[in-house]
């Protein structure tokens, strides 16, 4: 990468220097093409952007935004933010731009194509209301554009021309000098102007995939930086409010980050990786609301409730960033010919996302207790609610590999949070598996280093022949639980598998959390109020039910915020991050009688069929859970 880096620092050096003005762009071209971002005159929260192409051949050329970006599964669309897209040619007439389609854009007598402008309004605006109504991004993914922070996730600032896309980008930022920013890109050169207010910085991108693989983060942020071995991790936190410190989530960052790092072993792939943590202010209408996170290659943009607290925030964040960090092993080091070969504006999607999503999150939950940062008891009770989840909210007996081809269509989108469920189970089942056939001396984390070794981040590997290939590395026992389980639809037997280490399900009083019983929501929409109600599992949810709270109260509103469906989300998301200690008020309706609930919360438990331990489990079993859990 320094190389590389490098060699276009002196190829821009020597365009510079010598005033070239039109250089031609070709399909055989590396000249980059020259995007320009305005961050100094933002105005209505829009920013200005000028793509410089360089010389066409083409007599017509299109350019798009992405229609859908890697990592979400989802389309989001990202040419509906797009404004007054205008071209000219080099004698500065105007050039006819037509609209194609929501993310596509034509130019005819492009030989004279000078440049392209057009506005870009952010997307956490169009999430007023959650959302609902309309498709918008999901946040991590989405863009930014206030005073005080601007997100730039780059895809929806910058697109691509269809005949130049093996072309390099040249980024240039301009911006406040008071801003910090922070991206995994390199800053090949910048400047400051006469009365040094405003910085212009340039960047490189060697290809449009890593426009989008390297998110920016601009603005009144903090940046703390610290070292996992020898990856060099670099947080950036926004608090609208000042309310969490970059300095108090490093500490946390840090200890799991070392965890993950002695866990992966040599399974690290990057010098670099960037955590970018946007707090919302859950109180503004304009704020984001889709909580969680983005993977890239080598970073991850979170988005969560700003009025969480500390505890809950750092929990948030072990369980979120863990997941993200795994990704530099799949599908950083091992992905397919759809991934490696995306199509932003028509995709195909790989069979294996029990791979890219399901055995990331196995990983992600794996190495705490391998690790010792959460006990056994914590991790079955884990594996016991993504069970239930998975079997209660999806269809079990669907293809994995099926969904996992076909996601934006019906019925298959329905089932993507699976992969965070179900996926992390396959994981599971062939962790154990490998372990047992090998007498406790392979896993599914030395699999992955074998596959990463064969392959790598510039060598995909085929689709179709995944399955059969990890069959011939491994055992019989592995090929045939993936082609029953993940390429066929026969629902997994979890307690054969587990019963290998010893474990089995039984009844039991386990700790649960505010708006679930192991697994199950104990609310439900009230569409004719326009709310969310208690539903009849709240009589096993001991807090609620120790604090009288009935089936059918509907709640009016809790800490002061009114509760609607619009807002339900977002509210809940907080309620679910709450712990043992904190302070609440929720007042309730019960026919026409309102009920207040003031109080501080505490533990809270349900009776339900959890994993343990079997005393009477053999010497054998108990080996093999042990090379399981502890290696």
């Amino acid at each position: 990468m320094i190389k590389k880096v490098t060699l276009y620092a002196l190829v821009l050096a020597t365009v510079f220097s010598c005033g070239v003005k039109n250089q031609v762009n070709d399909l055989a071209s590396d000249n980059p093409i020259r995007a320009q971002l305005d961050l100094v005159n933002i105005q209505d929260d829009k920013v200005s952007v000028v793509i410089d192409p360089g010389r066409f051949v083409q007599d017509t050329v299109t350019y798009r935004l992405p229609r859908v970006v890697q990592g979400t599964y989802a389309v989001s669309d990202f040419g509906k933010y797009i404004e007054n897209v205008s071209a000219i040619d080099y004698q500065g007439n105007a050039i006819q731009a037509t609209q194609v389609d929501t993310n596509t854009w034509m130019f005819v007598n492009a030989k004279n194509l000078d440049k392209i402008t057009y506005a870009v309004n952010d997307t956490f605006d169009q999430e007023v209301n959650g959302g609902i109504g309309e498709e918008v991004p999901f946040s991590p993914s989405g863009t930014n554009i206030e005073p005080k922070q601007v997100m730039l996730n780059l895809h929806g600032f910058v697109g691509y021309f269809d005949s130049l896309k093996r072309n390099a980008y040249q980024i240039d930022i301009k911006s406040p000098t008071k801003f910090k920013y922070t991206s995994p890109l390199t800053e090949i050169q910048s400047t400051l102007s006469a009365d040094g207010a405003i910085k212009n910085s340039v960047f490189l991108a060697n290809r449009y995939f890593e426009v989008t693989d390297n998110p920016m983060m601009y603005g009144e942020t903090e940046v703390e930086e610290f070292m996992v071995g020898n990856i060099k991790i670099v947080l950036s936190v926004f608090s609208p409010n000042g309310v969490h410190k970059a300095a108090e989530i490093k500490e946390t960052m840090a200890e799991m980050m070392q965890a993950q790092k002695r866990y992966l072993g040599d399974l690290n792939s990057t010098p670099r990786y960037d955590i970018l943590l946007y707090l919302s202010d859950t109180k503004k209408p304009d704020s984001p609301k889709g909580f969680g996170a983005l993977e890239h290659h080598t970073s991850t943009v979170v988005v969560l409730p700003e009025q969480m607290d500390a505890e809950a925030l750092k929990e948030s964040m072990i369980d979120v960033v863990a997941h993200e960090f795994f990704h530099i092993v799949t599908p950083l080091s091992v992905h397919s010919e759809d991934v490696h070969y995306f199509d932003y504006n028509n995709p195909t999607f790989s069979k294996h996302l029990w791979l890219y999503e399901g055995v990331t999150e196995y990983f992600a939950q794996h190495f705490q207790v391998y690790e010792g940062l959460i006990d056994p008891a914590e991790y079955y009770a884990r594996t016991t609610q993504k069970i239930n989840t998975s079997r209660s909210n999806y269809d079990d007996a669907m293809s994995f590999t099926q969904m996992s081809e076909n996601i934006l269509e019906d019925p298959y989108k329905n089932n993507y949070a699976n992969v965070y469920m179900k996926g992390a189970l396959i994981g599971m089942c062939l962790d154990i598996l490998m372990r047992e056939n090998s007498d406790g001396q392979r896993s599914l984390r030395s699999l992955l280093g074998e596959l990463s070794v064969k392959y790598g981040k510039d060598k995909p590997f085929e689709d179709d022949a995944l399955i059969a290939e990890i069959t011939a590395m491994t055992y019989p026992a592995v090929g045939e639980f993936l082609n029953t389980h993940v390429v066929g639809n026969t629902p997994i037997d979890y307690d054969q598998i587990l019963d290998k280490v010893g474990l089995y399900f039984t009844e039991a009083e386990v700790e649960t959390n505010y708006i679930q019983n192991a697994g199950e929501l104990i609310l439900s929409a009230d569409p004719e109020r326009g709310g969310i109600k208690f539903n009849d599992l709240v009589a096993n949810n001991s807090f609620w039910n120790d604090n009288g709270v009935k089936p059918n109260d509907f709640i009016k509103s809790i800490n002061g915020t009114e509760v609607t469906l619009a807002n339900a989300n977002q509210i809940l998301a907080e309620v679910y991050a709450w712990n043992p200690g904190k302070a609440i008020q929720v007042a309730l309706l019960r026919g026409d009688e309102e009920v207040l609930i003031d109080t501080t919360t505490t533990p809270t438990y349900t009776k339900a069929n959890t994993l343990v331990e079997k005393p009477e489990a053999t010497v054998a079993q108990k080996e093999l859970r042990k090379a399981w859990l502890k290696g």
